[in-house]
């Protein structure tokens, strides 16, 4: 079987960017993941790096990242954040990746059953926001709860949904990387988790 090791050996485009992180993903499912993370993995990928792909996840405990998509040291960037929402912070370390590294490949992971998202509903439904900075998670989450509507059964699930379409969206007009995208040498893509599955879902743009 062949697999992608360190960074641009995955190839230098969008589509195979993807299509390793999607193969990585199902050997993680069929239970054969072919890359440890032991130390001799980490001294051979402590030269310069080249990831291919960068993936925005959110900070869940149950969805490590490079896990699930069966990568090892120096094959992607990970930025995690409650809900995967986008701030300063993050945006300016995508444009790195991007802009630096040479990376075509960024995802924006979702997961089933949320919490950052299931906080944002409750604020919503009872009007109360939460203090300190958690408030600025809900503030980013809620334009996909609204949009969904709260008197949906499914408000929740759909929601998760529809925040990963929005970062999706986000990025991709995001200055530094909408020049990139519209040449098609970088692809913004958003996909779902299953918690119980393991399984990576691509989501359509829409």
């Amino acid at each position: 079987m062949e697999v992608a090791g360190q960074g641009r050996q995955a190839g230098g485009t969008p589509r195979a960017a993807l299509a390793e992180l999607l193969a990585g993903n199902r050997r993680f499912i069929s239970g054969q993941p072919v890359h440890g993370h032991d130390v001799t993995a980490a001294a051979a990928a402590s030269g310069d790096q080249q990831p291919y792909a960068v993936v925005l996840g959110c900070i869940d405990s149950r969805v490590p990242l490079e896990a699930i998509f069966d990568q090892t040291f120096g094959a992607i960037c990970v930025i995690r954040t409650g809900g995967h929402v986008l701030d300063r912070a993050v945006r300016g370390s995508i444009e790195y990746v991007v802009g630096q590294l040479g990376v075509p490949l960024v995802l924006v992971l979702g997961h089933e059953r949320c919490g950052a998202v299931g906080a944002t509903v409750d604020a919503l439904r009872s009007g109360e926001r939460p203090g300190g900075s958690l408030a600025h998670l809900v503030e980013e989450i809620a334009p996909a709860v609204t949009e969904v509507g709260l008197d949906d059964p499914a408000v929740h699930p759909l929601a998760i949904r529809r925040h990963v379409r929005r970062t999706v969206h986000a990025l991709r007009a995001d200055d530094l990387l909408v020049g990139p995208v519209a040449a098609g040498r970088v692809a913004v893509v958003g996909g779902l988790y299953d918690l119980r599955t393991g399984e990576v879902a691509l989501l359509d743009p829409t």
